[in-house]
């Protein structure tokens, strides 16, 4: 396991996933802005990493698997308090929404690589975008004070909506290339 500086990044990102669960019980401010503060860091990190990687030519076999695995575990972890501090049915069925798509989005790569597809379910655009607007509303929904209505508050579930309609977009390109080779496969056999 090479450890360069995207690696520890990422790693990171990983170790941080008890912080936020402990910062999330604390009361607030601490709770609210350490959650927000740990999340965005996180974030930037997520970035970070990859353009480092990729710019210093330090992309190695370990990075590109736990990158993908910190992202989901930290995004899964925040939508999951998040589902507990506003007890909402939108926020409850964002998180399931968004978790369920990661966790069929990685058995069709997984898939995919065993058929020798998997440049098929590269990640793609609205997957990128999906992506930044998931890391921004969920970064203001934890800033929230449990139990105010703001403008901010409004914001943040507005992204989150947008960020699980592109979920379900991307999910769904991700699925049709997917039968499309699938097809091919089961055509040429």
């Amino acid at each position: 396991m090479p450890l360069n500086l995207p690696n520890i990044l990422t790693l990171l990102r990983v170790a941080a996933i008890p912080l936020l669960v402990v910062l999330f019980y604390l009361s607030p401010p601490i709770a609210t802005w350490g959650c927000a503060a740990i999340f965005t860091l996180a974030a930037i990190t997520d970035w970070l990493d990859g353009w480092l990687a990729r710019r210093a030519g330090l992309v190695t076999a370990f990075g590109a698997f736990l990158d993908p695995v910190a992202d989901k575990l930290i995004v899964a972890t925040a939508l999951v308090l998040l589902a507990e501090r506003y007890d909402d049915w939108f926020i409850t069925a964002a998180a399931c929404v968004v978790i369920g798509r990661e966790i069929v989005v990685s058995a069709l790569r997984e898939w995919m690589a065993q058929l020798g597809h998997r440049a098929s379910v590269a990640v793609n655009t609205i997957a990128k975008f999906k992506t930044a607007l998931q890391m921004i509303a969920i970064t203001v929904l934890l800033a929230q004070l449990p139990g105010t209505a703001t403008p901010l508050l409004l914001m943040g579930e507005v992204l989150l909506l947008i960020a699980v309609v592109l979920t379900l977009w991307s999910m769904i390109v991700y699925l049709q290339a997917f039968y499309r080779v699938v097809k091919e496969k089961d055509g040429s056999a």
